[in-house]
């Protein structure tokens, strides 16, 4: 991941507001710690810090055109970039970068070129022949990207809101699959997939072509000059992730470079669900395994800076932000800079538990359009900001935009929970990789419950939190809570906790209006909480809170979202403990 920050239609011009904008833009520098940039035309600004990991030796940014006359600053990697380069077979290029083809399918195409674009991206392009520019990201909001207006009619775009909360008068959160154009003064979408509508599918269910499609989504994403590696929880997704890449891994340039055994990496605390699903699941597929284990407490004393980093307050995004910030510490540690991870399954397939209660098709298809639509909110923002805190890119395959057209075609009645069919979450995927004679892993990692990262790396990290925050939080707070946050007001002692830290380093209204708001029980939306009305009754974003479906769920008659001490002791007297001692993982200095 690389950092971008433009500014363009600025009054001030001077010296001082250059070095003002590459002050902002240090702001960024963990993103791309490996070389800045910056380019000035007339009154605007383009600048970037990147994370090199396609050719590192010349493809600094921004880049340009052959005459110059068009300047791109990019985040993000373009799988399909040596297609397009064919396509433009006239342009001659500078680099080898594959982000410097947008520079010139603008030039060839104009404004409407950025469907060609397979991969995932933010990037913002001025136009100096004209001085118009036009700003875009990715189709499903992978990569970061705000939008900020300057008190000088500047309009600025940044990858993280803390380059613009100081000098921008109001920001926003850049929509998904949109496009900004000078020209037409405002946001146009560019990505409109049928999906989108939210109309019921009716393709039937062909488990071959939904894993050939996944195979290639995994296969297009090793490519890489750098070491890299997957995010392996032992979990389903990451699991199939870890699979393919091993399978496809030889023969590629980056093992011709870096080596054909595959490295994978996971973290949780000592005894936890996901170390020893991982560690078994490594050993099947043969892997370079790193095993880290953090405390209880390690991850509480990393909670301010996550929050600074991540530039949210929901709760179930810092849960699973902080354990996966702590890993990608010590995986950058390692020279490590690329990892693949298994985000958006759940979205795209209704693997999250509470999909059990699913009342009909028609319903599942719609929760899962609503979800994958906010994934730039919580799981893409958590993926792509906890580790570009310590310059590591996390790739999502299963975000592949072609692999989403094809899976959200399939009729949703093969993705409903089917107990009577033998059917459990996700079985559309599950079945897809069950291969009897060529198996791409064991048969009871490939039916293994659905388990969110923040449960999985051990069920004492979340009881933790809570206890913590009841510590810091007085029942009188929160009976004031709706009038000190009377936006997005928490309702817990957790959220209350998190919502004051947040404040701190971002206290601009602009800033809160960018995190998402209203009940969820184990990741729903709040649309979903109809589903079963003892939900309404325990919000807890948790998998855990799906009472009923999850083998260790909450207590029903404990309300687990109040986190109070007392409470927190009760629910985490009924399951194993994992210890929050014994071998620590130095997370500082």
């Amino acid at each position: 991941m690389c950092g971008i920050l433009a500014a363009l239609g600025c009054i001030d011009v001077s010296q001082t507001k250059r070095a003002r904008i590459l002050e902002l833009s240090r702001r960024l520098r963990h993103r791309g710690p490996d070389w800045s940039g910056i380019s000035h035309h007339g009154n605007s600004f383009l600048a970037h810090q990147r994370l090199a990991i396609v050719d590192p030796t010349s493809g600094n940014q921004p880049l340009y055109n052959e005459d110059k006359t068009i300047v791109v600053t990019v985040n993000g990697e373009i799988y399909n970039h040596v297609e397009l380069r064919e396509k433009l077979g006239s342009h001659k290029f500078r680099t080898r970068s594959d982000c410097e083809v947008i520079a010139h399918l603008y030039e060839a195409y104009g404004e409407d070129f950025v469907n060609m674009l397979d991969g995932m991206f933010s990037f913002v392009l001025l136009d100096t022949r004209d001085n118009s520019f036009i700003a875009a990201r990715d189709a499903i909001g992978i990569t970061p990207l705000y939008t900020g207006w300057g008190l000088d009619g500047s309009i600025w775009f940044a990858s993280e809101m803390k380059a613009l909360n100081d000098d921008c008068e109001r920001f926003e959160c850049f929509p998904l699959g949109h496009i900004y154009s000078s020209k037409l003064g405002g946001y146009k979408r560019w990505y409109n997939p049928p999906w989108f509508s939210e109309d019921i599918p009716s393709t039937p269910y062909d488990p071959l072509v939904l894993r050939e499609a996944f195979e290639q989504a995994v296969r297009k994403r090793l490519m890489a000059d750098v070491p890299f590696g997957v995010l392996l929880s032992g979990g389903l997704d990451s699991s199939l992730v870890a699979a393919v890449a091993s399978r496809y891994l030889a023969g590629t340039e980056v093992a011709r470079q870096w080596g054909a055994k595959l490295h994978t990496f996971c973290i949780g605390l000592q005894g936890s669900p996901d170390l020893k699903a991982a560690k078994e699941v490594a050993d099947y597929l043969g892997t370079f395994h790193h095993e880290f284990e953090f405390t209880v407490q390690e991850g509480i004393d990393a909670i301010e800076v996550v929050i600074y980093h991540i530039e949210t307050y929901d709760v179930t995004t810092i849960r699973a932000s902080t354990p996966m910030f702590l890993m990608s510490r010590k995986i950058k540690s390692l020279g490590v800079k690329m990892v693949l991870s298994g985000e958006g399954s759940d979205e795209v397939f209704g693997g999250y538990l509470y999909f059990h209660k699913a009342p009909n098709k028609e319903e599942l298809h719609r929760e899962t359009c609503r979800k994958i639509k906010s994934l730039h909110l919580y799981d893409c923002l958590r993926a792509n900001k906890s580790t570009a805190a310590w310059g590591v890119e996390a790739r999502v395959p299963f975000l592949d935009k072609e692999f989403i057209n094809i899976s959200m075609e399939i009729d949703p009645e093969s993705k409903m929970v089917r107990p009577d069919l033998g059917r459990i979450e996700k079985w559309v995927l599950r079945k897809a990789f069950d291969d009897v004679e060529n198996p791409y892993l064991p048969k009871h990692i490939l039916y293994r419950q659905k388990e969110q990262f923040s449960d999985g790396v051990g069920y004492s990290w979340i009881d933790g939190l809570k206890v913590h925050a009841a510590n810091h939080v007085t029942n009188t707070m929160m009976a004031n809570a709706k009038y000190i946050y009377p936006d997005n007001t928490p309702t817990t002692k957790e959220a209350y906790y998190y919502r004051m830290i947040f404040e701190r380093f971002f206290p601009q209204n602009a800033a809160r209006l960018t995190v998402p708001g209203g009940p969820s029980v184990a990741c729903s939306t709040a649309k979903a909480l109809e589903w079963d009305a003892a939900w309404s009754r325990n919000p807890d974003p948790s998998g855990r809170a799906a009472l009923g479906v999850h083998v260790d769920a909450y207590k029903e008659n404990a309300d687990a979202s109040n986190g109070d001490e007392e409470v927190a002791a009760d629910i985490s007297v009924k399951r194993p403990k994992f210890q929050d001692d014994g071998v620590k993982v130095a997370v500082e200095g």
